[in-house]
């Protein structure tokens, strides 16, 4: 199977020979995937080199003359490095366009830190307007991707990662999706955390909602969910910063008595190499980690 990188850089290729109005601004990272393309549309391809904040203002600029575009590189140098250029040449000018991060938390660990992003999606959570998704598969990002590119002038986050469910479920740009139902509480697993959490809850009788649009969120199938349980108690389980989304479901639930567990990468700089397997059970997202932590939320 393809990884989400190789699918986006793939369908990208393909769209921007159907799509005049689409733009592909890279920062080196991921160049060498788009050579075809830049050789067929190379005022349309643009290589910035590794300057992240004038990828995000070229990308800003090619939206002010009404172009499409698609900026991309490592959630590090895409979100966090050039952060103003997002919030001002994007937001502030009114303008739309299509983010594609990779290397999200921790998918290059080799990178060190430097190459970490799990504060993206709470970072661009502070700017207002944002669509952002989370893809749990490739056939998801490449459904995700092809509703971005076609979506108007709307500002989109499209997180993809290293880490994939073992299977694609039916996505459509918005909404959560229920995987399973139960009376003992709500877990909302985001992207690729599917699996884990899924295998984490095995037994345990509690409804599971798929996101992999977590803004806006789905608040009216969050509160529903929550509504037909004993007691709405709601976990989040989320490939980000965790508690990323946990206000956004309190308010979503805020004239219900209810509890929200937060799970997801701890608030502490990650100092070490290792695997994606290794950081997720390190962080407490493997199955085992997260069925003790569930249960105990639970009380199961």
């Amino acid at each position: 199977m393809d990884t989400m990188r190789e699918r986006f850089t793939a369908i990208t290729s393909r769209l921007l020979d159907d799509d005049p109005r689409l733009a592909v601004v890279l920062a080196d990272i991921s160049a060498d995937r788009f050579t075809d393309a830049a050789r067929a549309h190379p005022d349309r391809v643009i290589n910035v080199g590794i300057r992240e904040q004038l990828l995000v203002s070229t990308g800003g600029g090619l939206a002010l003359t009404g172009m499409r575009p698609i900026v991309h590189t490592f959630a590090s140098f895409l979100v966090e490095r050039p952060f103003e250029q997002v919030k001002l040449d994007f937001g502030h000018q009114g303008t739309g366009g299509v983010l594609v991060s990779a290397g999200g938390s921790y998918d290059w660990p080799a990178g060190g830190f430097t190459h970490m992003a799990p504060g993206d999606v709470a970072l661009l959570d502070t700017l207002d307007g944002w669509t952002i998704h989370v893809p749990g598969h490739p056939d998801e990002a490449e459904t995700l991707l092809r509703h971005a590119a076609a979506a108007g002038d709307d500002r989109v986050y499209l997180r993809l990662s290293e880490q994939s469910n073992a299977a694609p479920r039916p996505v459509d740009g918005s909404g959560l999706h229920t995987v399973r139902q139960g009376r003992r509480g709500v877990v909302v697993a985001v992207g690729p955390m599917l699996d884990n959490a899924l295998a984490a809850v095995e037994g345990l009788d509690v409804t599971v909602l798929y996101a992999t649009t977590v803004r806006p969120l789905d608040t009216a199938t969050l509160r529903s969910a929550a509504g037909a349980t004993d007691a709405a108690d709601v976990v989040l389980v989320e490939p980000y910063l965790a508690g990323t989304s946990s206000a956004a479901a309190g308010e979503a639930l805020v004239d219900l008595p209810h509890r929200v567990l937060g799970l997801g990468v701890a608030r502490r700089e990650l100092r070490r190499y290792g695997t994606i397997e290794e950081h997720l059970a390190g962080q407490g997202l493997d199955p085992a980690g997260l069925r003790a932590r569930i249960a105990d939320f639970l009380g199961a």
